[in-house]
């Protein structure tokens, strides 16, 4: 047993298929099914069964998958913990940001990095988390940060934090940036939201449907500059986190109301896939990412947020 089966049976069980498990192992299909054979060998048992959804794992691969992501998951902290001398990282690193962290991380992050490891290239990508997650998957970008997805064979998810999601309006809104408003008063007001899927759009409107409300929504926008500009525009309110729109709260252009029963919160966790070797520059850029976001919710930069990882 080695750690490339370990990882093709997580890549198998997260598609259903060997063809698809290459895909995302960037290797040919017939060393998927030679890793796997050899895997069901060394284990004595069949781990995976037919089924209508395609390649299905069985009893006993339920167990090994459940081991092989803590063993992998033990390993890629062992690597993060041996931090290599800074002239002898190179290569390059793709980090994955949201939008609304974009601002607060890219610049000071990759100011950082290039100070410590002058030969590594960085590139920052922006995108919203159901993006991130799948260029993650695919290999596009090296680790990402998403909003708390779904449990995945293929990803090692690590939470971060935990942020608070605010109503913004314009200051002469008539609502006081230090009151609450509840959720149910929210309904009442036009509202300025992306559209679905979008983490923070499912998460809003899953609360208003355990607490049986309808929301006046009279635009859609997967931008978040474009959110902020038709609320600049007197348009409407908008639900963003506190990082979103601190400079803006900041001079004044807009206020951040908390949004009570229920309070509206959101876990933002850092992404490594499991299917691929994290490189040197990957651990390096990893472990500054997490300082940096640790200082900047110390240091009261990020608006809302509660440090939850070690």
């Amino acid at each position: 047993m080695d750690v490339k089966q370990l990882r093709a049976l997580l890549a198998i069980a997260e598609t259903g298929s060997v063809t698809r498990a290459a895909e995302l192992l960037h290797i040919v299909q017939p060393a998927v099914s030679r890793q796997l054979r050899l895997l069901e060998e060394d284990m004595g048992t069949m781990l995976f069964a037919r089924g209508r959804r395609g390649m299905e794992l069985t009893a006993a691969g339920h167990i090994l998958a459940i081991h092989a992501r803590r063993a992998l998951q033990e390993l890629d902290q062992a690597k993060a913990e041996i931090v290599p001398a800074p002239g002898a990282v190179s290569g390059s690193v793709t980090i994955g940001l949201l939008p609304s962290t974009g601002d607060l991380l890219a610049a000071t992050l990759v100011t950082s990095l290039k100070k410590k490891y002058p030969q590594l290239t960085v590139n920052i990508s922006i995108g919203y988390a159901g993006y991130l997650q799948q260029w993650l998957e695919d290999g596009d970008v090296d680790v990402a940060l998403l909003y708390d997805p779904k449990p995945s064979a293929v990803l090692e998810v690590q939470a971060l934090l935990d942020e608070t999601l605010y109503l913004i309006g314009l200051p002469d809104c008539n609502l006081s940036a230090g009151e609450a408003i509840a959720l149910h008063d929210i309904a009442e007001l036009p509202l300025i939201l992306p559209s679905q899927p979008h983490g923070l759009r499912l998460l809003l409107d899953h609360a208003c449907a355990m607490a049986n409300i309808h929301l006046s929504v009279v635009a859609e926008t997967n931008a978040m500059n474009v959110q902020k500009n038709l609320v600049y525009s007197g348009l409407g309110f908008t639900i963003l986190p506190g990082v979103a729109v601190s400079d803006d709260v900041a001079v004044g252009r807009l206020v951040a109301i908390p949004v009570t029963k229920p309070a509206l919160q959101r876990k933002i966790v850092l992404a490594l896939p499991l299917t691929r070797r994290a490189s040197i520059a990957v651990r390096c850029a990893v472990t500054e990412l997490r300082e940096l976001i640790k200082d900047k919710i110390m240091q009261g930069a990020w608006s809302g947020a509660t440090w939850l990882a070690d």
